[in-house]
Protein backbone atom coordinates (compact mmCIF):
# COMPACT_ATOMS: atom_id res chain seq x y z
CA UNK A 1 0.00 0.00 0.00
CA UNK A 2 1.23 3.48 -0.81
CA UNK A 3 2.60 5.24 2.28
CA UNK A 4 0.44 8.29 1.56
CA UNK A 5 -2.76 6.25 1.81
CA UNK A 6 -1.66 3.85 4.54
CA UNK A 7 -3.51 4.24 7.83
CA UNK A 8 -1.03 5.57 10.40
CA UNK A 9 -0.03 3.41 13.33
CA UNK A 10 -1.34 4.86 16.61
CA UNK A 11 0.68 4.46 19.79
CA UNK A 12 -0.82 5.43 23.13
CA UNK A 13 1.59 6.01 26.02
CA UNK A 14 0.64 6.35 29.69
CA UNK A 15 2.87 8.19 32.17
CA UNK A 16 1.32 8.69 35.60
CA UNK A 17 3.78 11.49 36.57
CA UNK A 18 3.02 11.98 40.25
CA UNK A 19 6.39 13.49 41.13
CA UNK A 20 9.43 14.98 39.47
CA UNK A 21 10.32 15.09 35.79
CA UNK A 22 11.63 11.58 35.18
CA UNK A 23 8.55 9.90 33.79
CA UNK A 24 7.58 12.58 31.28
CA UNK A 25 11.17 13.06 30.09
CA UNK A 26 11.61 9.33 29.52
CA UNK A 27 8.25 9.07 27.80
CA UNK A 28 9.02 12.00 25.49
CA UNK A 29 12.37 10.49 24.53
CA UNK A 30 10.70 7.25 23.53
CA UNK A 31 7.84 9.03 21.74
CA UNK A 32 10.26 11.16 19.74
CA UNK A 33 11.98 8.04 18.43
CA UNK A 34 8.87 5.98 17.69
CA UNK A 35 6.86 8.74 16.00
CA UNK A 36 7.11 9.32 12.26
CA UNK A 37 5.19 9.97 9.07
CA UNK A 38 3.37 6.66 9.52
CA UNK A 39 3.14 6.71 13.32
CA UNK A 40 1.24 8.98 15.73
CA UNK A 41 2.01 9.00 19.45
CA UNK A 42 -0.46 10.27 22.05
CA UNK A 43 0.83 10.60 25.63
CA UNK A 44 -1.46 10.43 28.64
CA UNK A 45 0.35 12.37 31.35
CA UNK A 46 -0.28 13.87 34.77
CA UNK A 47 2.81 16.08 34.61
CA UNK A 48 2.02 19.76 35.24
CA UNK A 49 5.13 20.59 33.19
CA UNK A 50 4.33 18.59 30.06
CA UNK A 51 3.61 21.76 28.10
CA UNK A 52 7.03 23.22 28.92
CA UNK A 53 8.81 20.60 26.82
CA UNK A 54 8.85 20.92 23.03
CA UNK A 55 6.60 18.32 21.43
CA UNK A 56 8.16 16.38 18.55
CA UNK A 57 6.35 16.12 15.24
CA UNK A 58 3.51 13.56 15.24
CA UNK A 59 3.41 13.58 19.06
CA UNK A 60 0.77 15.16 21.27
CA UNK A 61 -0.40 14.73 24.83
CA UNK A 62 -3.63 14.47 26.80
CA UNK A 63 -3.35 15.99 30.25
CA UNK A 64 -4.94 14.19 33.19
CA UNK A 65 -5.23 15.91 36.59
CA UNK A 66 -1.90 15.93 38.37
CA UNK A 67 -1.47 14.05 41.64
CA UNK A 68 1.34 14.19 44.18
CA UNK A 69 2.40 11.42 46.53
CA UNK A 70 2.15 12.25 50.24
CA UNK A 71 2.71 8.71 51.55
CA UNK A 72 2.89 5.31 49.86
CA UNK A 73 -0.91 5.16 49.58
CA UNK A 74 -1.94 8.82 49.91
CA UNK A 75 -2.08 10.84 46.70
CA UNK A 76 -3.51 14.36 46.57
CA UNK A 77 -4.38 16.60 43.57
CA UNK A 78 -1.55 18.98 42.79
CA UNK A 79 -3.62 22.03 41.94
CA UNK A 80 -7.36 21.39 41.67
CA UNK A 81 -9.45 21.52 44.84
CA UNK A 82 -11.15 18.14 44.64
CA UNK A 83 -11.22 15.11 46.89
CA UNK A 84 -8.55 12.56 45.83
CA UNK A 85 -11.19 10.00 44.83
CA UNK A 86 -12.86 12.58 42.58
CA UNK A 87 -9.59 13.50 40.84
CA UNK A 88 -8.73 9.82 40.41
CA UNK A 89 -12.13 9.12 38.82
CA UNK A 90 -11.53 11.93 36.34
CA UNK A 91 -8.11 10.52 35.49
CA UNK A 92 -9.51 7.03 35.01
CA UNK A 93 -12.33 8.31 32.78
CA UNK A 94 -9.92 10.28 30.56
CA UNK A 95 -7.61 7.28 30.20
CA UNK A 96 -10.48 4.99 29.22
CA UNK A 97 -12.07 7.53 26.86
CA UNK A 98 -8.77 8.19 25.09
CA UNK A 99 -8.10 4.47 24.65
CA UNK A 100 -11.62 3.86 23.35
CA UNK A 101 -11.49 6.77 20.89
CA UNK A 102 -7.95 6.19 19.60
CA UNK A 103 -8.14 2.36 19.51
CA UNK A 104 -4.34 2.19 19.56
CA UNK A 105 -2.19 -0.38 17.81
CA UNK A 106 0.30 -0.22 20.68
CA UNK A 107 -0.24 0.79 24.32
CA UNK A 108 2.91 1.49 26.37
CA UNK A 109 2.53 1.88 30.14
CA UNK A 110 5.39 3.53 32.02
CA UNK A 111 6.58 2.01 35.31
CA UNK A 112 3.27 1.30 37.08
CA UNK A 113 1.88 -2.00 35.69
CA UNK A 114 -1.71 -1.17 36.71
CA UNK A 115 -1.37 2.61 36.67
CA UNK A 116 -1.60 4.89 39.67
CA UNK A 117 -3.97 3.20 42.13
CA UNK A 118 -4.97 0.80 39.30
CA UNK A 119 -6.33 3.60 37.09
CA UNK A 120 -5.00 1.99 33.87
CA UNK A 121 -6.49 -1.42 34.67
CA UNK A 122 -9.91 -0.82 33.00
CA UNK A 123 -8.20 0.28 29.78
CA UNK A 124 -5.88 -2.73 29.81
CA UNK A 125 -8.76 -5.13 30.38
CA UNK A 126 -10.82 -3.45 27.66
CA UNK A 127 -7.95 -3.72 25.17
CA UNK A 128 -7.48 -7.41 25.89
CA UNK A 129 -11.20 -7.96 25.35
CA UNK A 130 -12.05 -5.54 22.52
CA UNK A 131 -8.66 -4.87 20.86
CA UNK A 132 -6.87 -8.22 20.90
CA UNK A 133 -4.48 -7.07 18.15
CA UNK A 134 -3.25 -4.14 20.27
CA UNK A 135 0.28 -4.72 21.57
CA UNK A 136 0.27 -3.92 25.31
CA UNK A 137 3.72 -3.15 26.66
CA UNK A 138 4.95 -2.37 30.16
CA UNK A 139 8.08 -0.23 30.22
CA UNK A 140 10.22 -0.47 33.35
CA UNK A 141 13.29 1.57 34.18
CA UNK A 142 16.47 -0.41 34.84
CA UNK A 143 15.90 -0.57 38.62
CA UNK A 144 12.57 -0.11 40.38
CA UNK A 145 13.66 -0.60 43.99
CA UNK A 146 15.34 -3.31 46.03
CA UNK A 147 14.05 -6.78 45.20
CA UNK A 148 12.31 -7.47 48.51
CA UNK A 149 10.27 -4.27 48.31
CA UNK A 150 9.22 -4.80 44.68
CA UNK A 151 8.26 -8.43 45.26
CA UNK A 152 6.10 -7.56 48.26
CA UNK A 153 4.43 -4.64 46.44
CA UNK A 154 3.70 -6.67 43.32
CA UNK A 155 2.28 -9.60 45.31
CA UNK A 156 -0.01 -7.26 47.25
CA UNK A 157 -1.30 -5.46 44.13
CA UNK A 158 -1.70 -8.52 41.93
CA UNK A 159 0.93 -7.33 39.47
CA UNK A 160 2.28 -10.79 38.62
CA UNK A 161 -1.15 -11.87 37.35
CA UNK A 162 -1.44 -8.66 35.33
CA UNK A 163 1.94 -9.25 33.70
CA UNK A 164 0.77 -12.74 32.77
CA UNK A 165 -2.69 -11.85 31.50
CA UNK A 166 -2.69 -8.24 30.30
CA UNK A 167 0.71 -7.56 28.74
CA UNK A 168 2.17 -8.72 25.45
CA UNK A 169 5.71 -7.68 26.43
CA UNK A 170 7.69 -6.13 29.26
CA UNK A 171 10.51 -3.81 28.23
CA UNK A 172 13.24 -3.14 30.78
CA UNK A 173 15.14 0.03 29.90
CA UNK A 174 18.50 -1.27 31.08
CA UNK A 175 21.09 -4.03 30.84
CA UNK A 176 20.42 -7.39 32.46
CA UNK A 177 24.08 -7.85 33.37
CA UNK A 178 24.00 -4.61 35.38
CA UNK A 179 20.75 -5.35 37.21
CA UNK A 180 18.77 -8.55 36.62
CA UNK A 181 15.08 -7.73 37.12
CA UNK A 182 14.08 -11.33 36.35
CA UNK A 183 16.07 -12.60 39.32
CA UNK A 184 15.59 -9.65 41.68
CA UNK A 185 11.81 -9.46 41.26
CA UNK A 186 11.21 -13.24 41.12
CA UNK A 187 9.65 -13.06 37.65
CA UNK A 188 7.98 -16.38 36.74
CA UNK A 189 9.19 -18.14 33.62
CA UNK A 190 5.95 -17.46 31.72
CA UNK A 191 6.49 -13.71 32.17
CA UNK A 192 10.27 -13.84 31.76
CA UNK A 193 9.71 -15.05 28.19
CA UNK A 194 7.96 -11.74 27.48
CA UNK A 195 10.75 -9.59 28.90
CA UNK A 196 13.12 -7.65 26.67
CA UNK A 197 16.12 -5.84 28.14
CA UNK A 198 16.35 -2.99 25.66
CA UNK A 199 19.48 -1.36 27.07
CA UNK A 200 19.64 2.24 28.28
CA UNK A 201 17.90 5.04 26.39
CA UNK A 202 20.35 7.34 24.55
CA UNK A 203 19.93 11.08 24.20
CA UNK A 204 20.94 13.22 21.27
CA UNK A 205 24.24 15.02 21.78
CA UNK A 206 24.47 18.68 20.76
CA UNK A 207 27.27 19.68 18.42
CA UNK A 208 30.66 20.58 19.95
CA UNK A 209 30.19 24.08 18.55
CA UNK A 210 26.92 24.54 20.43
CA UNK A 211 28.46 23.19 23.62
CA UNK A 212 31.39 25.59 23.26
CA UNK A 213 29.08 28.56 22.72
CA UNK A 214 27.04 27.62 25.77
CA UNK A 215 30.20 27.26 27.89
CA UNK A 216 31.34 30.71 26.84
CA UNK A 217 27.95 32.25 27.61
CA UNK A 218 28.12 30.73 31.10
CA UNK A 219 31.55 32.20 31.77
CA UNK A 220 33.48 28.96 31.31
CA UNK A 221 35.54 29.86 28.26
CA UNK A 222 39.32 29.82 27.98
CA UNK A 223 39.74 26.46 29.69
CA UNK A 224 37.83 27.25 32.89
CA UNK A 225 36.13 24.02 34.06
CA UNK A 226 32.34 24.00 34.27
CA UNK A 227 30.53 22.11 37.04
CA UNK A 228 26.76 21.64 36.71
CA UNK A 229 24.67 20.66 39.73
CA UNK A 230 21.21 19.32 38.95
CA UNK A 231 18.64 17.62 41.14
CA UNK A 232 16.04 16.66 38.51
CA UNK A 233 12.60 17.82 39.59
CA UNK A 234 14.14 19.02 42.83
CA UNK A 235 11.46 17.94 45.27
CA UNK A 236 13.94 15.91 47.29
CA UNK A 237 17.17 17.58 46.21
CA UNK A 238 17.42 20.31 48.82
CA UNK A 239 20.34 18.71 50.64
CA UNK A 240 22.45 18.51 47.49
CA UNK A 241 21.73 22.15 46.66
CA UNK A 242 22.45 23.28 50.21
CA UNK A 243 25.72 21.32 50.45
CA UNK A 244 27.05 22.63 47.14
CA UNK A 245 26.27 26.23 48.08
CA UNK A 246 27.97 25.67 51.45
CA UNK A 247 31.04 24.41 49.56
CA UNK A 248 31.12 27.62 47.49
CA UNK A 249 30.80 29.71 50.63
CA UNK A 250 33.98 28.20 52.06
CA UNK A 251 36.10 30.08 49.56
CA UNK A 252 36.92 30.56 45.86
CA UNK A 253 36.83 27.52 43.59
CA UNK A 254 38.74 27.08 40.30
CA UNK A 255 35.65 26.36 38.21
CA UNK A 256 32.44 27.99 37.08
CA UNK A 257 29.22 26.65 38.65
CA UNK A 258 25.71 26.23 37.27
CA UNK A 259 22.92 25.19 39.63
CA UNK A 260 19.60 23.78 38.36
CA UNK A 261 17.34 23.24 41.37
CA UNK A 262 14.27 21.86 39.59
CA UNK A 263 10.77 23.34 39.78
CA UNK A 264 9.61 21.15 42.68
CA UNK A 265 12.05 22.45 45.27
CA UNK A 266 10.01 24.46 47.76
CA UNK A 267 9.62 28.10 46.85
CA UNK A 268 11.34 29.29 50.03
CA UNK A 269 14.34 27.01 49.48
CA UNK A 270 14.47 27.93 45.80
CA UNK A 271 14.52 31.68 46.45
CA UNK A 272 17.14 31.29 49.17
CA UNK A 273 19.30 29.26 46.79
CA UNK A 274 18.84 31.84 44.03
CA UNK A 275 20.06 34.65 46.32
CA UNK A 276 23.05 32.66 47.58
CA UNK A 277 24.04 31.57 44.06
CA UNK A 278 23.95 35.18 42.83
CA UNK A 279 26.11 36.29 45.73
CA UNK A 280 28.62 33.50 45.04
CA UNK A 281 28.82 34.05 41.27
CA UNK A 282 27.07 30.80 40.34
CA UNK A 283 24.57 30.67 37.47
CA UNK A 284 21.11 29.71 38.73
CA UNK A 285 18.18 28.07 36.93
CA UNK A 286 14.95 26.76 38.38
CA UNK A 287 14.20 24.81 35.20
CA UNK A 288 16.27 24.27 32.06
CA UNK A 289 14.45 22.64 29.15
CA UNK A 290 17.59 21.82 27.13
CA UNK A 291 19.39 19.77 29.77
CA UNK A 292 21.29 17.73 27.17
CA UNK A 293 23.02 20.90 25.96
CA UNK A 294 23.89 21.98 29.48
CA UNK A 295 25.22 18.57 30.51
CA UNK A 296 27.23 18.29 27.29
CA UNK A 297 28.87 21.63 28.04
CA UNK A 298 29.91 20.54 31.54
CA UNK A 299 33.24 19.07 32.60
CA UNK A 300 31.56 17.45 35.60
CA UNK A 301 27.96 16.97 36.69
CA UNK A 302 26.82 16.55 40.28
CA UNK A 303 23.43 14.86 40.34
CA UNK A 304 21.19 12.60 42.37
CA UNK A 305 21.31 9.67 39.96
CA UNK A 306 17.79 9.49 38.53
CA UNK A 307 17.35 7.29 35.48
CA UNK A 308 16.98 10.05 32.90
CA UNK A 309 19.95 12.09 34.07
CA UNK A 310 22.13 8.97 34.06
CA UNK A 311 21.04 8.18 30.48
CA UNK A 312 21.94 11.72 29.43
CA UNK A 313 25.35 11.51 31.09
CA UNK A 314 26.12 8.14 29.50
CA UNK A 315 25.09 9.49 26.10
CA UNK A 316 27.16 12.66 26.44
CA UNK A 317 30.18 10.99 28.08
CA UNK A 318 30.22 13.63 30.81
CA UNK A 319 31.89 12.54 34.09
CA UNK A 320 29.38 12.45 36.93
CA UNK A 321 29.36 12.45 40.70
CA UNK A 322 26.10 11.00 41.98
CA UNK A 323 24.53 11.64 45.37
CA UNK A 324 21.64 9.15 45.26
CA UNK A 325 18.65 9.41 47.55
CA UNK A 326 18.03 6.32 49.67
CA UNK A 327 14.40 6.88 50.68
CA UNK A 328 11.57 6.27 50.01
CA UNK A 329 13.07 4.05 47.29
CA UNK A 330 16.58 2.66 46.97
CA UNK A 331 16.69 2.61 43.16
CA UNK A 332 19.04 5.59 42.85
CA UNK A 333 21.47 4.09 45.36
CA UNK A 334 21.41 0.69 43.64
CA UNK A 335 21.96 2.35 40.26
CA UNK A 336 24.84 4.47 41.56
CA UNK A 337 26.50 1.45 43.18
CA UNK A 338 26.15 -0.70 40.06
CA UNK A 339 27.51 2.02 37.77
CA UNK A 340 30.30 2.96 40.17
CA UNK A 341 31.30 -0.71 40.14
CA UNK A 342 31.77 -0.45 36.37
CA UNK A 343 33.77 2.77 36.68
CA UNK A 344 31.09 4.74 34.83
CA UNK A 345 30.44 7.25 37.62
CA UNK A 346 31.51 8.07 41.16
CA UNK A 347 29.12 8.45 44.07
CA UNK A 348 28.79 9.72 47.63
CA UNK A 349 26.31 8.14 50.02
CA UNK A 350 23.53 10.49 51.18
CA UNK A 351 24.63 10.30 54.81
CA UNK A 352 28.25 11.05 53.88
CA UNK A 353 27.51 14.23 51.96
CA UNK A 354 29.36 17.20 53.44
CA UNK A 355 30.90 20.30 51.82
CA UNK A 356 34.37 18.86 52.48
CA UNK A 357 33.61 15.45 50.93
CA UNK A 358 31.94 17.08 47.98
CA UNK A 359 34.85 19.46 47.38
CA UNK A 360 37.40 16.65 47.56
CA UNK A 361 35.55 14.44 45.10
CA UNK A 362 34.89 17.28 42.63
CA UNK A 363 38.55 18.31 42.67
CA UNK A 364 39.76 14.73 42.11
CA UNK A 365 37.37 14.11 39.23
CA UNK A 366 38.18 17.40 37.49
CA UNK A 367 41.85 16.56 37.77
CA UNK A 368 41.47 13.06 36.27
CA UNK A 369 38.23 12.64 34.27
CA UNK A 370 39.54 10.27 31.61
CA UNK A 371 38.81 6.92 33.33
CA UNK A 372 35.13 7.82 33.47
CA UNK A 373 35.05 8.95 29.84
CA UNK A 374 36.76 5.74 28.70
CA UNK A 375 34.29 3.59 30.63
CA UNK A 376 31.36 5.47 29.08
CA UNK A 377 32.79 5.16 25.58
CA UNK A 378 32.53 1.40 25.81
CA UNK A 379 29.03 1.30 27.31
CA UNK A 380 26.19 0.39 24.89
CA UNK A 381 23.04 2.53 24.63
CA UNK A 382 20.62 0.48 22.57
CA UNK A 383 17.24 1.25 24.12
CA UNK A 384 15.52 3.27 21.41
CA UNK A 385 16.66 1.12 18.50
CA UNK A 386 15.57 -2.09 20.25
CA UNK A 387 12.13 -0.64 21.01
CA UNK A 388 11.59 0.47 17.44
CA UNK A 389 12.73 -2.92 16.16
CA UNK A 390 10.32 -4.73 18.50
CA UNK A 391 7.37 -2.76 17.16
CA UNK A 392 8.50 -3.32 13.56
CA UNK A 393 8.78 -7.09 14.17
CA UNK A 394 5.20 -7.18 15.39
CA UNK A 395 3.99 -5.07 12.44
CA UNK A 396 5.58 -7.41 9.90
CA UNK A 397 4.28 -10.52 11.67
CA UNK A 398 7.72 -11.90 12.39
CA UNK A 399 6.62 -13.00 15.84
Amino acid sequence: MDLKTKTPRNILMYSHDTYGLGHIRRTLSIARHLAGEDTNVIILTGSPLAGRFPMPDHVDFVRIPGMIKKTNEDYQPISIRLQPWHAMNIRKSIIMATADTLAPDVFIVDKEPLGLKKEALPALEWMRRELPACRTILGLRDIMDDGETVRADWREKGVYAALEDLYSEVWVYGNQDLHDSVKEYAIPESVARKMVFTGYIPRAAPSPENAARLRASLGAGNGTPLVVVTTGGGGDGGKVVETFLALLEQGPVPYKSVLVTGPFLSQAAREAARERAARLGAVFYEFYSGMEELLAAADLVVSMGGYNTVCELLSLKTPALLVPRETPRREQLLRAEAMSGRGLVSHIRWGDLTPENLEGRISAMLENPEPYRRAMEGFPLTGLDVMKARIARHETGRE
